[in-house]
């Protein structure tokens, strides 16, 4: 089974208009055609590259990852003298994506990659995921070397990303014991070694997945008597040079197949990426930016097979003479998981193209002057990828979840048993949304775009687009619940009180999200039908989430939030 030629959207969303751009900046206008024989011509020649790399990806990810998935899961990997040893299976997965040339896809060609923009590269991880989202976490670490490339030297390019498109495997080493979600109290030590003119690293890292990798991206605290974010760089450990081991594997819930270890720093050589005092406030924050973008892709992927593993039951399941599927209850639920998850991959596209083209300014720069209309777009795109990766991050790991979660409703008593794959998917999905920023941090993150209106005006572009007159009722659905939206949060906002805005944020970014992918799925359905289902079906479920939201927060006495405070006399009350 090829994951990618039996799923359609997914080439719809390849051929975005906005695509055209995209490969025109990442390609130079095609310049490299002259020195690597595999470099597009042009814009067809480009996009029929991205096509058939993915169908590789598709036919992998269908004839191997997802044949292993189960035996991964029920093996794991294991740690014996310090050192990490993955499932067999898992070792295939490797094997197969490394023959098939697929790391180092989104790296430029000088250093060994394939070059290709942020779309297709995140379409791969959607399929990857959809197969095993745990060796998603294996494979997409590729994306480490991302950062480097941006912020490495030219010396530390040539060095390490060759090797990342060879098939060596990174992990970014940021969390503590005492440093999950606030990494400006992270503490490994970072010490200059003057005799070997060297940096070395000591100290514990946790919850590190693929701890045991070739090469690392570490945040370690340099500027010794800090305790914030000021005082922390990035560096580079090459597993060659040892002084990193393994502690142990933690006992996962799920992802069984992707080792989430605890290191122990000692003595260990390491070199500076980038400037000293800018690892937490630059670095990391472009890794983790990226990082969620790819937690979308891993949560996307997981609805499908949610979707599909609920779909393919109901079909077959007989109760009372009939398909469980034709029962309304069930039919109900498969078709907002179909929903859900079209909603889920659009949103992903449409935060892809964001930071694609972004991304592209942003390189060309290093290289020449942008022009002032080049400044703009890139300031433009940026500013919504800025917005879209936490709404985006934090909707669709929710969807993957309630997805997972239904499949196994479905399936009834069987789901709860192993023996399903569903009950896998479950467990799977629960880490997306808390890993790499949990949804309430990525309600820190959105609600400014709430409150200063840059979700509002994109749905007002979205709005103001030709749509098909089949479609416009649904548009003047989503009209409604934009004026909705619009009045919450001038409510919600207007007397500027902080913690009632923060009390409040979840709903108005939930509310936000709903109406974005609302317009998100009719721009689908106006130019491919196959959409309309889900575009229908969307748009009354967000219909009702807004209004819940509406009436919640207009009906809501400010008083009350006193006793949402837990204190503790109220505890003890």
């Amino acid at each position: 089974m090829n994951y990618y030629t039996d799923n359609p959207s997914l080439k719809f969303h390849l051929n975005h208009p906005l695509m055209r751009r995209i490969v025109e900046l990442k390609e130079r206008d095609y310049t490299e055609k002259d020195n690597f024989d595999y470099a597009p011509q042009n814009f067809e020649d480009a996009m029929d590259s991205y096509d058939k790399v993915l169908e590789t990806v598709g036919a992998i990810a269908g004839d191997i990852i997802a044949q292993n998935a189960e035996s991964v899961d029920k093996e794991g990997p294991h740690v014996e003298n310090g050192r990490v040893t993955y499932a067999s299976g898992t070792q295939i997965n490797i094997e197969a994506v490394r023959k098939a040339g697929l790391m180092g896809m989104s790296l430029p060609r000088r250093y060994g990659g394939l070059n290709f923009p942020i779309v297709p590269y995140i379409m791969a991880a959607d399929i990857v995921s959809r197969a095993d989202a745990g060796f998603e976490n294996l494979w997409g670490l590729q994306d480490c070397a991302e950062t480097l490339y941006e912020f490495g030297s030219e010396d530390q390019r040539q060095r390490f990303i060759p090797r990342v498109c060879a098939g060596e495997t990174m992990s970014m080493d940021l969390t503590e014991p005492d440093a999950g979600s606030d990494l400006q109290s992270a503490m490994l030590k970072a010490t200059f070694d003057e005799e070997n003119n060297c940096w070395r690293l000591n100290g514990v890292k946790r919850f590190i997945t693929n701890g045991d990798s070739d090469i690392h991206l570490v945040l370690a605290r340099s500027e010794a008597g800090t305790r914030d974010g000021r005082g922390l760089s990035m560096f580079i450990y090459d597993k060659k040079n040892g002084g990193v081991d393994v502690r142990r594997i933690e006992d996962k819930m799920g992802i069984h197949g992707s080792p989430t270890c605890e290191l122990v720093f000692r003595n260990a050589k390491v070199e500076l990426c980038g400037e000293r005092k800018l690892g937490l406030i630059k670095y990391v924050m472009a890794l983790m930016n990226g990082a969620r973008l790819g937690i979308m892709a891993q949560a996307v992927g997981l609805c499908e097979a949610a979707y599909r593993e609920g779909f393919d039951y109901a079909q077959s399941r007989k109760q009372f003479g009939q398909a469980i599927i034709e029962f309304p209850a069930v039919y109900e639920m498969v078709a907002l998981m179909r929903a859900k998850a079209d909603a889920a991959r659009s949103i992903l596209y449409e935060t892809a193209r964001f930071v694609d083209v972004y991304k592209a300014l942003e390189d060309i720069s290093r290289e020449r002057k942008l022009t002032p209309e080049e400044r703009q777009e890139q300031k433009h795109y940026s500013k919504l990828a800025d917005a879209f990766t936490p709404l985006g991050k934090g909707m669709t790991t929710e969807y993957a979840n309630q997805n997972a979660y239904d499949a196994i409703q479905i399936h009834g008593g069987s789901g709860f048993m192993r023996d399903y794959t569903c009950e896998r998917l479950y467990r799977d999905a629960r880490i997306t949304n808390i890993y790499e920023g949990t949804t309430q941090l990525q309600v820190v993150a959105a609600i400014r775009h709430v409150t200063t209106g840059t979700y509002l005006n994109r749905i007002r572009e979205y709005e103001a687009l030709d749509y098909n007159e089949d479609i416009l009722p649904l548009k003047e659905k989503l009209m409604v619940m934009t004026s909705k939206y619009a009045e919450l949060v001038q409510m919600v906002t207007e007397d500027k009180n902080n913690e009632y805005i923060d009390f409040q944020a979840r709903r108005l970014v939930e509310a936000a999200g709903h109406i974005v992918m609302g317009y998100l799925l009719l721009q689908n359905a106006n130019a491919d039908n196959s959409f309309l289902k889900s575009a229908k079906v969307y748009v009354n479920y967000g219909q009702a989430e807004v209004e819940k939201i509406y009436e919640y927060i207009r009906k809501f006495d400010r008083e009350d939030l006193k006793f949402y405070r837990q204190t503790e006399k109220a505890v003890e009350e």
